[in-house]
């Protein structure tokens, strides 16, 4: 089984050593517009093998597709990071066409392919990305929610001084610092309610923090985190190719699903085999179904720059 990573810079590396650590695949495949570069991080990463003790094959290729023929999924990490200060909206003149390109490329080579997208601003580019290709909804997903659900772990561990690993806590909506909703009254810590640890102000506290993790590492790094959202990546190619069947808040096409159509924004979806499988009803209550319309309206106003574009 093939998987293809696009773009060799810090996230779609950090994806790429995941994938290869774990044995997700049996051949991996760097694409990168920089001559040479996927060709060094595949050489670089190929000669971890003995060491971490994985035999996937690793290759790179400087902008030729056909190497990424027969690929079960693809993940698009090219286009620019966000730079301090810089909004994920101000990213789409320039990634649009990026991510557009690609996902042709990747299409021609491989047209039963399922595509994740990590570029940003995400909830756009997985939206152009459905509908530039035309394929399945279910086979476009967008990274999102997998990412800002461990920023959001990681804040309430934090707060609660405990393992993140037994917190249950989905974050649901755009992957904006604006538009992303903190589920803090359905998230649990070994099965009870966190609000019975936390008081309200500080579960506000954890959801603010949250909702700025992306911009507050962009801050003190200089550029965007690599790390958490290369393991994010990983993680939803692991459960497409194992067809886990995990229950995963994902970017993914809406067509009436929590009140909104014609959109792509994070849900809770089951991912298996066959991409996104079904999308799960968590029945919001009044106040979060209003976040997530005004989420959803804040998304459509990035989506209508697309039609400025001539991409």
């Amino acid at each position: 089984m093939k998987v293809t990573v696009v773009g060799a810079g810090a996230v779609g590396a950090t994806c790429a050593d995941n994938i290869a650590r774990k044995q997700i695949c049996d051949e991996l495949v760097i694409v990168d517009i920089k001559e040479g570069f996927a060709e060094g991080k595949a050489m670089d990463l190929s000669q971890t093998a003995q060491i971490e003790g994985f035999d996937t094959r690793i290759t790179g290729s400087t902008n030729d597709y056909s190497k990424t023929a027969g690929s079960t999924v693809a993940v698009i990490t090219s286009g620019i990071p966000r730079k301090p200060g810089m909004t994920r909206e101000e990213l789409i003149g320039i990634n649009a066409g990026i991510v557009k390109s690609v996902t042709e490329n990747i299409l021609k080579h491989s047209p039963e392919c399922i595509i994740i997208v990590i570029s940003n601003p995400m909830d756009t580019m997985a939206y152009l990305s459905i509908k530039s290709s035309g394929l399945p909804k279910n086979r476009i997903i967008g990274m999102g929610g997998i990412l800002d659900s461990a920023r959001f772990r990681y804040f309430l561990s934090k707060a609660m001084n405990c393992s993140p690993n037994d917190l249950q806590a989905t974050v649901i909506g755009g992957h904006g610092d604006t538009t992303m909703i903190p589920l803090t009254r359905l998230a649990t810590y070994c099965g009870t309610p966190v609000a019975n640890y936390l008081s309200e102000d500080a579960l506000k506290k954890v959801a603010a923090d949250t909702m700025v993790g992306g911009a507050t590492l962009t801050g003190l790094l200089g550029t965007s985190a690599w790390y958490a959202p290369g393991a994010a990546g990983a993680s939803l190619v692991e459960a497409i190719v194992r067809d886990e069947k995990k229950l995963m808040p994902c970017c993914v096409y809406l067509d009436g699903e929590y009140g909104q159509k014609d959109i792509c924004i994070g849900v809770p979806v089951i991912i298996g085999r066959n991409g996104w499988e079904k999308i799960v009803d968590y029945h919001l209550n009044a106040e979060e179904q209003a976040l997530f319309s005004k989420s959803a309206d804040a998304v459509r106003n990035m989506n209508n720059v697309l039609s400025t574009l001539s991409v």
